[in-house]
């Protein structure tokens, strides 16, 4: 009896941990609260996909915005308050070619665990370092790693941001160009919001390498393309 009991402590166990960890981790998950996981399709003939990039700026970002305006393609940009300090005349650029721009955190932390107090001067210091660069608070938030924590969703609520997952992610940081090109393009869906990185965390910039994301860009927006898609800004 004792050990069967202790078998079905054990099932039950696991299987919280497993719900937990869906929802603190899975982009589709709305445990702690909604999230935009795929762009509003609005027009459906016009299949539109959004362009996401997280961690920046870093020196590799000037060259994805290049990229992006020699194709007329606009993006979101999830910007690190602390790399934004960094490069503020990228985060200007961003601004002034038409992209958007939402709140990735100053330092990059995994929030799980962390007081809502930390969790509100992460979010807070961020939206004061792009408002003084920009002048103007961003409006969306992407948690760093995709996890989320029980006392973000209030704290979004409270300050009108709203939360912003991805669909589609060929591990830009794990692959060569042509892997990523690959995997992006075989996940495409009408309505997808694809994320893609420019930074490397807040890491020194002799720390980060996005050279193969910037390779690989070109051939998934021209991918994109043939395959009868548009890009679209969001929110």
């Amino acid at each position: 009896m004792l050990k069967s009991l202790a078998v079905l402590v054990l099932v039950v166990g696991t299987a919280a941990v497993g719900v937990l960890a869906y929802g603190l981790a899975s982009p589709r998950a709305t445990l702690l609260g909604p999230a935009v996981v795929e762009e509003p399709a609005g027009d459906a003939a016009a299949r539109p996909l959004a362009l996401t990039f997280d961690d920046g700026p870093s020196p590799y970002t000037g060259r994805v915005l290049d990229i992006l305006r020699a194709r007329g393609v606009k993006a979101t940009f999830f910007l690190c308050g602390e790399n934004a300090e960094r490069y503020p005349e990228l985060v200007r650029r961003i601004r002034a070619e038409g992209h958007e721009i939402g709140n990735h955190t100053y330092s990059h932390p995994y929030l799980y665990l962390m007081s809502r107090e930390r969790i509100a001067a992460e979010i807070d210091r961020t939206q004061d370092v792009v408002e003084k660069i920009t002048g103007r608070r961003p409006r969306l938030f992407r948690p760093p790693f995709g996890v989320r924590w029980f006392t973000l969703w209030p704290l979004l609520r409270q300050r009108g941001l709203t939360m912003v997952m991805w669909s589609d992610w060929a591990h830009d940081a794990d692959t060569d160009a042509d892997g990523i090109a690959r995997g992006t393009l075989a996940r495409l869906a009408p309505g997808a919001i694809i994320l893609l990185h420019d930074g490397f965390e807040t890491r020194a910039p002799a720390e980060v390498d996005r050279s193969a994301t910037v390779r690989a860009l070109p051939a998934i927006i021209a991918g994109a393309r043939r395959a009868g898609y548009t890009f679209a800004r969001l929110p």
